[in-house]
């Protein structure tokens, strides 16, 4: 059988793999299928610790079916996810995803929108706070086993608004909110999980094109900041270069399941600041990646370097 195409078996126990060091989420030959036709097929992606990565490709190209997939909300007919050498295929809440729409609850005060993912745990988190304040919650007795108070959630929520720019806006309601702020929120609320990744999904695309180049910078430093990775779906070629350090294509035919269609490197390390919108670098990139969407074109010989999916 195929490595990179091996389907799911819910009886065995998860399957530890080898892989560098520095891969800490992955998915091998991932296939979807609805009413026995492919969404998306043989899908291979690999994210580094502390990487950005971006899936960039056309509507209904099947970018949306394979967050699902990453997420453990959807289970594929083929193919596996992994965190941390541990197959996490079909299991949800071991990866953050935070949508498109902020989902902010309205009847919620901002502080008390960020600290739901807490409450709902009812667990002390494991980070001891945001690096730039020190906060830090008391130590928990009993090895942990005391359920976290709503005082202590609040205390630690709070603790991270400086550093997201949400300073004075604990006690206010999200219609008080910009659109900015608002995401900035939704952000900070999905990094209450204190899950080492983050799947966000087109997080920016409905903020004004000056809101949406000043969240680029803020996310690219508090990215670095919090040391999390993360995978974006966007459709903003000039968006995934300026935030990721690696792109990958998803095409789709007519009437053909998405698959990879060539992944491209950044080389400017992040964080990178307005000229690089303009620099020969980011130029050069969307030229080519321009010309791979329009050609829709499949490499066969790309998917192999993701294909070795060691015993």
């Amino acid at each position: 059988m195929d490595n990179f195409s091996l389907p799911i078996n819910r009886d065995q126990s998860p399957v530890r793999y080898t892989e560098p060091p520095e891969v800490l989420f992955a998915c091998r030959g991932i296939t979807k299928r609805y009413q026995g036709e492919a969404v998306v097929e043989n899908i291979g992606l690999e994210l580094p610790e502390g990487g950005i990565i971006s899936l960039l490709g056309p509507s209904g190209a099947g970018k949306t079916t394979l967050f699902n997939v990453l997420a453990g909300v959807d289970s594929p007919e083929e193919g596996r996810v992994f965190l941390q050498g541990r197959d996490i295929t079909g299991v949800s809440g071991r990866v953050s995803y935070m949508m498109q729409k902020d989902l902010l609850l309205e009847y919620r005060t901002v502080l008390d929108n960020v600290i739901l993912p807490l409450l709902i745990r009812r667990k002390f988190p494991p980070s001891a706070g945001p690096p730039s304040t020190g906060a830090a919650l008391p130590a928990p007795p009993e090895g942990g086993k005391r359920r976290l108070t709503k005082k202590e959630a609040r205390e630690y929520g709070a603790s991270f608004f400086a550093r997201f720019g949400l300073s004075g806006c604990e006690k206010k309601y999200p219609r008080q909110l910009s659109g900015g702020m608002r995401q900035r929120a939704a952000l900070l609320r999905t990094c209450m999980l204190s899950n080492p990744v983050i799947l966000l999904d087109e997080p920016f695309s409905a903020l004004d094109a000056l809101t949406r180049r000043s969240m680029h910078q803020w996310f690219q430093e508090i990215a670095g900041e919090m040391r999390f990775a993360a995978l974006f779906i966007t459709h903003d070629i000039e968006e995934a270069l300026i935030l990721s350090d690696r792109v990958y294509i998803l095409n789709a035919g007519e009437k053909q399941p998405g698959r990879i269609g060539g992944c491209f490197e950044v080389k400017t390390p992040r964080p990178r600041n307005e000229e690089f919108s303009v620099s020969g670098e980011l130029v050069d990139l969307k030229r080519k990646i321009l010309g791979l969407i329009r050609r829709g074109s499949i490499s066969a010989q790309f998917p192999q370097q993701f294909a070795v999916l060691h015993s």
